[in-house]
């Protein structure tokens, strides 16, 4: 895939973080089979390995792992069928190939996430954590290229499979983890426990609102699903319930320091 020139990249197109600090891993794999880098710019039209992991994602997205072939992957493409196998392997070897390809997105938000936990005594600093969680994710679902992928992600978490399982546990609980001890960190008095409590309701809701469209019907119009514009609405939402959870019972008197 070419390279963009010297201009300066937006988070969403630094999604794929990198391309020299990609893992030894891929690095070691065949040429045909590495991961491509993910970009926000348009596709170019030699780059089939980009277009099968298109292919890919947005009929997972639709159907589930179970619901689609490689021979389904391929027509979508727009490639010849022995070219996925030639690329990715089987299919479970393509499903996570996908994730694989997003895996800078993932390391953005924990970044952004080390960045607002820098000062934990600031009064904000529940709000800092949750938009360094959620806003990239909201951002990602407006973009083009990345909509069917954080669909596709939804729909595992939903309905999980032991394909979206191993996912999970590769490229989503280390953030989970992560973000989970910033917030103990402020609420020190708090169990691991209801911290994780809180994270889960704070995904469902985050999910809910990328992923329903009912919330036009309902409102008779006034409001747009998954509108990138009602992300405060969404971080004003959880992080009320993050405090009416977490601030009960006695008062914490000290923040612990984000492990690093």
């Amino acid at each position: 895939m070419a390279t963009r020139t010297a201009t300066a990249a937006t988070p969403i197109e630094r999604r794929a973080g990198n391309p020299a600090a990609r893992p030894v891993a891929d690095a070691a794999l065949p040429a045909t089979r590495r991961v491509p880098v993910r970009r926000a710019s348009a596709l170019p039209p030699p780059d089939r390995r980009l277009a099968i992991l298109l292919a890919a994602e947005k009929l997972f997205a639709t159907h589930g792992f179970h619901g689609v072939s490689i021979r389904d992957i391929a027509q979508e493409a727009g490639v010849p069928l022995a070219l996925v196998g030639y690329y990715y392997g089987a299919k479970h070897e393509l499903y996570h190939a996908v994730f694989q390809s997003w895996q800078g997105s993932i390391d953005q938000r924990r970044e952004r996430l080390r960045a607002a936990m820098a000062t934990p005594e600031a009064p904000d600093a529940l709000e800092q954590a949750l938009d360094a969680f959620i806003a990239p994710v909201v951002a990602l679902h407006a973009h083009p290229e990345g909509r069917w992928y954080a669909r596709m992600a939804a729909r595992d978490l939903a309905a999980p499979t032991p394909e979206s399982d191993r996912a999970a546990r590769e490229f989503f609980d280390p953030m989970a983890h992560h973000f989970i001890d910033a917030v103990q960190a402020l609420y020190p008095r708090r169990t691991r426990g209801e911290v994780t409590w809180c994270y889960q309701f704070m995904l469902g809701a985050m999910l809910h609102f990328l992923s329903d469209v009912r919330v036009e019907r309902l409102s008779r119009g006034q409001n747009k699903a998954a509108d990138p514009a009602r992300k405060n609405t969404l971080l004003t939402f959880v992080a009320a319930g993050f405090r009416a959870v977490l601030q009960s019972g006695p008062p914490a008197t000290t923040a612990r320091k984000i492990p690093r």
